[in-house]
């Protein structure tokens, strides 16, 4: 396995990445077998537009080269076997192909089960089993979609096993679909269609409303993208996410008295600057207005970017962190500490939480000869307020998932 350092000095963050070999070696370990074929989904990151796609407003994700590897082997049985290489204490975890239903002893064979449920349910024959070893990279509850990696993954692994024809689209849906009647989470699509609609230096403008996207080159000049990791791990289930999206759609309902509206993505400023009086909370107020703003800032930072203007780009990246923080109330200390103190740096365009929040990762866009000062001056004063030191990648951008061999 190669070991690529990504951090600089006293911060150093190594991340394996695994060639075809090494999976099919892996794989022959685990099930004494040979793997069929070997595959890679790429996590992702959110330029901006948080919170904004179950919201029916645009996002601005793009896949990256941190993310889920995995093999796999036909059985002639119907028996599932998954192994991962992540959480070896777990051993081989069996499942029978007509028992695919949520057990939380199960643990992260819960997002494969369910994938492979929704294409029984959509009309694919699924009618054995096989043997199936992943491998991620992406750290563990970063807010870098982890689990929507695993879930396209296992779309493309189930496509090319059982000799499926399944639609991207379609699978991005069945991905979501894992998510919020499986797993639990009430999270948007942006997750599944960054990863399984990536392309390599393109940043992916999706309207979430009516799943219109397009491919807008990622020129960032003399400047890199920089992932702060919190090192706190964020559990989507666990936080208050779900409480988020249940307020944004009360205030809708609320709206809905005086509009004709289903989504508060459909909103312009005027708009609900207008009648926002009709929502009965001052934190539904809050949350609405960020979710209406912040797709706002989306439209706005896709033309500064398409126009070059990397320092108005990095100021819509600010003004969605403030949001996030103040009206959303998504932040804390860890994200607040990291992005707070990128803004002071030298050669630093703009920085905000990406993700969920609760924990897991912040972004920052920042020249590239200023990156060794850059991490260090930020991990210093974040291991000062926060007592452990934070880690950092450099954001490559990538395909969506794939069959490698």
């Amino acid at each position: 396995m190669k070991r690529v350092t990504l951090k600089i000095n006293n911060y150093i963050s190594e991340v394996i990445s695994m060639n075809t070999l090494e999976l099919r070696n892996a794989f022959q370990t685990v099930f004494g077998a040979e793997a069929d074929h070997t595959f890679f989904s790429p996590g992702r990151i959110n330029l901006i537009g948080e919170h904004t796609d179950y919201n029916g407003g645009h996002v601005f994700p793009a896949a990256i080269t941190l993310g889920t590897y995995g093999a796999a082997r036909k059985r002639e049985d119907k028996v599932l076997r998954f192994f991962s290489g992540n959480f070896e204490d777990k051993g081989i975890i069996e499942v029978p192909l007509e028992n695919l239903q949520f057990e939380e002893e199960h643990n992260w064979t819960n997002y494969p089960k369910g994938v492979l449920h929704f294409l029984q349910e959509a009309g694919h024959t699924i009618d054995v089993g096989m043997d199936v070893y992943v491998y991620g990279n992406i750290p563990n509850g970063s807010g870098l979609s982890s689990s929507a990696s695993l879930e396209m993954l296992t779309g493309v692994i189930a496509e090319r096993i059982y000799g499926l024809t399944v639609d991207r689209v379609d699978l991005v849906k069945i991905g979501k679909q894992t998510e919020n009647h499986f797993i639990g989470v009430n999270s948007g699509i942006m997750d599944q269609f960054a990863i399984g609609m990536g392309a390599d230096q393109r940043a992916i403008y999706l309207d979430t409303n009516t799943l219109e996207y397009d491919l807008v080159p990622l020129d960032l000049k003399d400047n890199v993208v920089v992932i702060m990791n919190t090192n706190k791990r964020r559990e989507l289930i666990d936080s208050k996410y779900n409480e988020r999206r249940a307020e944004c759609e009360t205030a809708v309902s609320e709206l809905q008295a005086k509009l004709d509206i289903q989504t508060l993505g459909e909103l312009d400023v005027w708009d609900f600057d207008t009648y926002s009086y009709l929502i009965k909370d001052e934190n539904r107020i809050k949350r609405a207005r960020h979710a209406v703003l912040e797709n706002q800032r989306t439209l706005q930072a896709r033309k500064a970017l398409e126009e070059g203007n990397l320092e108005a780009f990095g100021r819509f990246m600010n003004a969605s962190h403030v949001s996030l923080e103040h009206d959303y109330e998504v932040t804390g200390l860890e994200l607040d500490t990291l992005v707070h103190t990128a803004w002071e740096q030298e050669g630093v365009l703009g920085a905000r939480m990406t993700g969920a929040g609760f924990g897991g990762c912040a972004i920052a866009l920042v020249n590239k000869d200023k990156v060794q000062d850059f991490e260090e001056a930020v991990g210093k004063r974040y291991e000062e307020v926060v007592g452990y030191a934070p880690s950092f990648y450099i954001a490559e951008v990538a395909g969506g998932s794939r069959v490698l061999d």
